[in-house]
């Protein structure tokens, strides 16, 4: 077999895999014709609703599976029909989003059904999930959070899809250049195609219209739970890193270079002994920021995620009114305060760096800058610890399973 027809295999097969319809399957062998119940759609959802959750279950994880499979094994069916294979149509990064790509579309369109499919959303998740993991597990956790608090399946969809691109953007230190611009381009578009198929349900939610899931046993305490353990997490994680982590690693190398050669500069000296204090101060505050700025992307996209989901899961009880209402407010304006924080930190490590350069002008301009910002971000820092702790304090009073059923 030719090389290029060794890398066009694997693809075929995740189309015609990706293709299966398992929505319609389950629901014939239930004596159901889903085309013609509910909403009409062949997908997870509509299996639920028409079937039973039980069989929407299966149905979900059935064409998960299907969108895994194909990119998963991709490559490796194509290097084993030929050596090289992958290459002959870019790669195998471009074989592994080639493979997604056709499984998505085989869902949307199935040949086995006049390609007439369901929405894609299980079976996206699939592909993403072997493509850019970590990115789809916030996703597919965004996807639970938006369903249990609002009951609508089309509005979790199209918020996670939302959130997979932002965050694999976020992750990527270049999205657009080789070899992550294939990845890229497919969760654009695939996000997209997403939006188009659920054009009637965004309708309908402005509307107010939307269909919403049924109340079910578990779904109040799913939600305090995960409201609690996201506060939680945001207050203490923000204590520990403003209080007791950055203030110890700045501590740290001031004894560092105070010290000397030591074991912990390998017994090297990095700065003579004689040099001025100023210097050795200059040196060891330069060595703490290279130390804490690669450690403040993570830790606001950490406080990012903890607030949408203290966020949403307060907002399933706003129409409670009193401290429920209360409560959505504080999260909210702690919210704002990590939005705004975020950058202003990214502009206070530029600048502890740049008051080092060697260009005198650029140095003195930096130092002038960086006590304003520097003061500007902590206090941020401050209120949001401050507000989340209040947010957490209230959350020992939160809505009980009768009371949350009224929303």
């Amino acid at each position: 077999m030719s090389p290029l027809a060794a890398a066009l295999a694997p693809l075929t097969v995740a189309y015609l895999v990706g293709a299966l319809p398992f929505g319609y399957l389950v629901g014939r062998f239930r004596g159901v014709n889903l085309f013609q119940a509910g909403s009409g759609n062949i997908g997870a959802t509509n299996a639920g609703r028409v079937l039973g959750r039980k069989y929407g279950a299966i149905v979900f994880v059935l064409d998960l599976l299907k969108g895994a499979a194909p990119v998963a094994v991709a490559v490796r069916l194509a290097e084993a029909l030929a050596p090289g294979a992958s290459d002959a149509i870019g790669g195998p990064d471009v074989v592994r989003v080639g493979a997604a790509a056709l499984a998505f579309l085989g869902h949307l369109f199935p040949v086995y059904l006049g390609f007439r499919g369901g929405k894609g959303v299980a079976t996206g998740a699939g592909t993403v999930f072997v493509l850019v993991p970590l990115a789809a597990t916030l996703a597919i956790t965004t996807w639970v959070v938006v369903l249990f608090a609002s009951r609508f399946v089309s509005l979790a969809s199209l918020t996670a899809g939302t959130v997979l691109v932002l965050a694999h953007l976020v992750a990527s230190r270049a999205p657009f250049a080789e070899p992550v611009l294939p990845v890229t381009l497919y969760l654009i578009a695939g996000t997209a195609m997403v939006f188009v198929k659920h054009r009637a349900n965004a309708k309908r939610l402005l509307a107010g219209s939307e269909n919403a899931i049924g109340d079910f046993p578990m779904r109040q305490p799913v939600l305090r739970g995960l409201h609690v353990l996201a506060l939680g997490l945001w207050f203490g994680g923000a204590a520990f890193f403003n209080f007791g982590a950055a203030t110890a690693i700045f501590d740290s190398f001031k004894e560092v270079v105070n010290a000397g050669p030591s074991d912990r500069t390998a017994y090297r000296t990095i700065i003579p002994a004689d040099a001025e204090q100023k210097e050795k101060d200059a040196l060891a505050s330069a060595l703490a920021g290279s130390a804490v700025g690669p450690v403040f992307p993570r830790y606001f996209a950490m406080q990012t995620v903890c607030a949408a989901i203290a966020l949403l899961t307060a907002l399933s009880w706003f129409r409670l009114g009193g401290a429920h209402r209360f409560r959505v407010f504080v999260i909210a304006f702690a919210t704002a305060t990590v939005i705004a924080g975020w950058p202003i930190s990214n502009e206070v490590t530029r600048l502890r760096l740049e008051r080092f350069n060697p260009d005198a002008t650029i140095a003195a301009a930096a130092k002038a800058a960086f006590v304003s910002w520097h003061f500007v971000s902590l206090g941020l820092s401050i209120v949001t610890v401050g507000t989340a702790g209040v947010a957490l304090a209230l959350a020992g009073r939160l809505p009980s399973d009768r009371e949350g059923r009224g929303v």
